[in-house]
């Protein structure tokens, strides 16, 4: 199994909107960048990502899961444009914001850190654990 973080405007969509769609999941569209397309051909169905919402509350939230793997996105007649499809699976019980992850120098290598930007990024088994044990969560 690998490890993600998927961004997400709260405003546009939300953990509840995510959390809503049940175990039918939901297209993660829109990704209009390659090395974020290119990360979401390499997931397999049963990756688990960090669910982030972005702007102004920077921080991740919940737990996904990748339940279809890459895909033409259904939002676009272009072809170059793929996406994958994700369901909740639980919410963090605190979240944890980009600031404490920057605080913790075990992180200081995590792509959030050194490209915030990038709107799906891998994360290592190791950042997993260490984000998830600040989120006071379960990481299986």
């Amino acid at each position: 199994m690998r490890y993600w973080l998927f961004k997400t405007e709260p405003n546009t969509w939300g953990w509840d909107d995510q959390v809503a769609k049940g175990t039918d999941g939901e297209e993660w569209d829109g990704v209009r960048n390659y090395q974020a397309r290119n990360f979401m051909r390499e997931m397999k169905v049963g990756d688990r990502g960090f669910f982030y919402h972005s702007v102004n509350e920077k921080q991740v939230v919940g737990i996904v899961e990748v339940i279809a793997e890459a895909h033409p996105d259904s939002k676009t007649d272009d072809p170059r444009w793929e996406c994958v499809d994700i369901q909740a699976v639980r919410p963090f019980q605190r979240p944890v914001t980009l600031d404490q992850i920057k605080a913790d120098g075990r992180l200081d290598e995590m792509v959030l850190v050194k490209n915030s930007r990038l709107s799906v990024q891998p994360v290592t088994a190791e950042e997993w654990r260490i984000v998830c044990a600040l989120g006071e969560t379960d990481p299986d």
